[in-house]
């Protein structure tokens, strides 16, 4: 079984003194003296050398300093406030008011939209149509100042879309090719490819704090792929340690009960774990940008993963199928969805709900249920940081979680929502997803 990683300490800075002699005395008299303790200073962190056109990283200690809820970006005061919901079964995107809490629109766009994706300069929202199956993938853009889409543009296989850290290139995830399309971030010109043979379901991502590397997860293999941004190549797989128990899927409770607030939320009971392999999904650095957490469907938890040395060093239990994760607005914890089910297609009102992890501590300090049962899928946190926004995949419905209390509220929206978005969210770019903005 893999052990759960309890935390890390700063390292202990050491006190230079000139007069050794009259310091120690000194010291002595500090310790000696009732309630007073020697602190230990922190250890500088070292400054973050990012790749040539990337921003600069002002906090090495929190790379999600920039994504504060103070942090909008006057360029974007004027944007509508609103959540894109791509409805997978329908074809269409679903606009909700966040403040009213109804649907306000609804466009049609191409073929199975999976997320919605802000660009690298925040001035265009991207709906990834991939077409599963077919050849006929498109992405369609959505002014946010309007919230109305324009005109589709031809991709192939654009499952999911990322961009690099210097903003040169959009990154099509291409999933059933196996493959990375570098593409112009304006007009989809395909620039380059990375093909990632070993990597089959290749599908989300994140990226080192200076932008040399990325790390995506291979839902089918249970492997992550370590890719190198600047030398364009292929590092290195990592197969997941799967571990030695998980939860048994189950109805929720009492389904079709109201949302009761504060209520917590029980995965249920454990089984032996029989899989030989996980499903890896969402992918997040930890804040000092030294860790990756991968969400396992399979494992019903989250991987720990040191990005530098490519090794598997802890592992977290969640709840049953366990899929999205969001930081929160201070960079102080991680918001993991649980979908409910170890299936790819689940069932409806299943015993999902929202894990919330401690960065600092590495370990869980809060359970949300989905009253009545869901499937929390895909989403983001509001630019305020108090609301977590999640689609409801296999019950075509969207959540509204209340951050402070867990309370929970339901919205319809299209057949089979998948990765929404929140806009506007503060930050300085946009990685891409649904969301991962720095």
């Amino acid at each position: 079984m893999i052990k759960h990683f309890v935390g890390r300490k700063p390292a202990a800075g050491l006190a230079a003194f000139a007069l050794a002699g009259l310091a120690a005395f000194a010291l002595a008299g500090l310790l000696a003296a009732p309630g007073l303790q020697a602190q230990p200073a922190p250890a500088a962190a070292a400054a973050v050398s990012p790749v040539p056109g990337m921003p600069p990283v002002p906090d090495p200690r929190n790379l999600y300093s920039e994504v504060a809820a103070d942090k909008l970006s006057p360029a974007l005061r004027g944007d509508l406030e609103r959540i894109y919901v791509p409805n997978l079964r329908s074809n269409s995107v679903s606009v909700v008011d966040p403040h009213t809490l109804k649907v306000i629109g609804s466009f049609k766009v191409g073929i199975g939209p999976q997320h919605i994706v802000p660009s690298w300069d925040l001035r265009t929202l991207w709906v990834t149509n991939n077409a599963e199956g077919r050849t006929d993938g498109s992405l369609t853009p959505i002014d946010p100042r309007t919230g109305q889409p324009g005109a589709p543009v031809a991709v192939d296989d654009p499952y999911n879309m990322y961009y690099t850290p210097d903003g040169k290139s959009a990154i099509v995830v291409a999933e059933a090719r196996k493959r990375l399309d570098f593409r112009d971030p304006k007009t989809m010109a395909l620039q380059y490819s990375i093909d990632v043979p070993g990597c089959p379901g290749i599908n989300h991502a994140d990226f080192a704090i200076d932008g040399r590397f990325a790390i995506f997860t291979c839902e089918f293999s249970g492997t992550i792929a370590k890719i190198d941004l600047v030398n364009r190549k292929v590092l290195g797989y990592l197969q997941l340690k799967m571990p030695q128990t998980r939860f048994k899927e189950s109805k929720a409770p009492n389904p079709g009960a109201a949302n009761v607030a504060g209520k917590v939320w029980e995965p249920g009971e454990t089984e032996i774990c029989t899989v030989t392999k996980g499903m890896p999904q969402d992918i997040r650095s930890s804040p000092d940008g030294k860790r990756f957490y991968i969400a396992d469907m399979h494992a019903d938890g989250v991987h720990i993963v040191d990005g530098e040395s490519f090794t598997q060093v802890g592992f977290i239990t969640t709840g049953i199928g366990a899929h999205g994760l969001y930081p929160s607005r201070d960079g102080k914890r991680l918001y993991v969805a649980n979908r409910g089910s170890h299936k790819i297609h689940g069932p409806r009102l299943a015993n999902g709900g929202v894990t919330v992890i401690d960065f600092a501590t590495e370990k869980v300090v809060a359970r949300w249920a989905v009253h009545g049962g869901g499937s929390p899928d895909m989403g983001n946190v509001s630019a305020d940081g108090k609301w977590l926004w999640l689609a409801g995949r296999f019950d075509d419905v969207i959540y509204r979680f209340d951050t402070a209390s867990g309370d929970m509220v339901r919205i319809k929206v299209g057949g089979e929502p998948h990765g929404l978005t929140v806009w506007p969210q503060p930050g300085r770019y946009s990685l891409g997803h649904t969301g991962n903005l720095r």
